[in-house]
């Protein structure tokens, strides 16, 4: 894989742009309104990237629409991180083959990390002949140029080839909410942990220039956002390949000060680079929200180890320790994985007892899922799946009582939320932390920050009423 980080010229954008004018000029000719689909699996960061690609279907003239049926356009933005993910795709990309032979004149396209593997490309070609174009994160900025090539003479197009990755900066985004914003800081990945496909298939780190994200982050607050989350693989890495002199922690504080009503969040950390600096920045400013997620993956050192993971158990834990000092109220979430190949079940032990003395708000569990062209997929793993799928549920069993526990410690207090939306009878609104609260109340007050008082607690969210008067 290729190391060189490719930046995208305005000359080169333009040129983007231009396809775009195109692609509208030739509806707007046959005097037809096209529509398009796109279908985001996977994490935030494809969720940014959908918002990219609509950004450019709306820009060419397309309307957006929700469902695969019927439309002109449909592109599936895909997730590589675990086998079930994988197979989900192939099996909705199998059945827009009816769709596509209901409306002959519909274009599929598949992108995302699950296009960076050549062997699923290969797949594509031979055994799925009505998908018109595959692109892999790398060309995402080139979307416009592919679509034309698809529109104007028919053939398949492949935009595959194996790169450290691009920063394309002014693409037109279709942002999902006005309310929440996501903003890439970073792109890429390091770390190449045994078991991920990341690094791969999303090419090296490569930062943003902090002034881009400044000027992003002001138009979105602009624009209403109140709580905007900044992604990255590895957002604790950030700046170490610009020549800034700003690290993660400097650019929280830059962006914290900002003028406006909102709150900042961020994913992923990773634990090696989370440092005592970037708790001791998130615990001086108000608008950066007292959450942290910080994968763990495994208890144990040993399997750390073999993760290729760069900390121990001990390591992880005093860094625990210390946000935890310094923010009694963090809401800490993190990443697991049961039965990574040769975890013993005193090393599975070690995660349960990692688990119980941190006390985690809640976690994302994980069984191990072999993908193909990582070191983890050829390691010798002689524990059956039905021990795997054992441990996996005595780990939620311990997570969802802590988790209940934690909710329960919120009834009686008065908490500052954000209402976001409506789920049937309730409005929903979410906590400093990202805790869900669900409360009635009227439309009104979606998109304003409310006092709510928590009156009931689940493991997964909180019930409350609101406040009937507001400082």
């Amino acid at each position: 894989m290729s190391k060189q980080t490719y930046v995208i010229t305005d000359a080169q954008l333009q040129q983007q742009l231009s396809n775009c004018d195109k692609i509208s000029a030739y509806w707007h000719a046959q005097n037809i309104t096209p529509t398009a689909y796109v279908e985001t699996y996977g994490c935030q960061q494809n969720e940014a990237d959908s918002e990219k690609l609509r950004g450019y279907l709306a820009m060419s003239g397309y309307r957006i629409v929700q469902e695969a049926e019927g439309a002109d356009v449909v592109v599936m933005n895909t997730c590589a991180i675990r086998e079930h993910a994988e197979q989900r795709v192939f099996g909705n990309l199998g059945a827009l083959t009816h769709t596509k032979r209901r409306h002959s004149r519909q274009k599929i396209f598949l992108c995302g990390c699950m296009a960076g593997e050549t062997r699923v490309s290969d797949r594509i070609k031979k055994s799925y002949p009505y998908v018109d174009g595959v692109f892999s994160t790398h060309h995402l900025w080139q979307f416009p140029e592919i679509l034309w090539k698809v529109l104007s003479n028919q053939k398949r197009q492949f935009y595959i080839e194996d790169e450290a990755g691009s920063i394309a900066e002014g693409i037109p985004q279709l942002r999902d909410s006005t309310l929440k914003a996501w903003v890439s800081i970073m792109y890429g990945c390091n770390n190449f942990c045994t078991y991920c496909i990341v690094p791969y298939v999303r090419g090296r780190e490569r930062s943003r220039r902090k002034d881009d994200i400044l000027a992003e982050c002001r138009d979105v607050i602009a624009g209403g956002a109140k709580d905007i989350t900044l992604l990255g693989q590895n957002v604790n890495s950030y700046g170490k390949d610009l020549e800034e002199g700003v690290d993660f922690a400097d650019l929280l504080a830059e962006i914290a000060q900002l003028p406006g009503e909102f709150l900042i969040r961020f994913m992923t950390s990773h634990p090696r680079d989370a440092s005592e600096k970037l708790f001791e920045t998130m615990a001086k400013y108000p608008k950066i929200a007292k959450q942290l997620h910080l994968p763990f993956q495994s208890g144990s050192s040993r399997v750390l180890k073999a993760m290729n993971r760069h900390y121990d158990r001990e390591t992880y834990l005093k860094k625990v320790n210390y946000a935890k000092a310094l923010m009694p109220d963090l809401v800490l979430t993190s990443d697991v994985i049961v039965g990574f190949p040769g975890e013993t079940e005193e090393e599975f032990e070690e995660t349960i007892s990692l688990i119980q003395q941190v006390h985690y708000d809640s976690l994302f569990t994980f069984i191990f899922s072999p993908r193909a062209g990582t070191p983890a997929a050829t390691m010798d793993d002689p524990t059956p799946r039905e021990e795997k799928s054992r441990r996996f549920d005595r780990l939620c069993a311990v997570q969802n009582e802590i988790s209940v526990g934690i909710h329960e410690g919120y009834v009686g207090k008065c908490l500052r939320c954000l209402v976001d939306g409506r789920d049937r009878d309730l409005l929903t609104a979410r906590t400093e932390g990202g805790r869900l609260v669900r409360f009635a109340g009227c439309d009104d007050l979606i998109g304003t920050y409310q006092d709510i008082t928590i009156t009931g607690a689940t493991t997964w969210s909180l019930t409350g009423e609101l406040k009937e008067t507001n400082d």
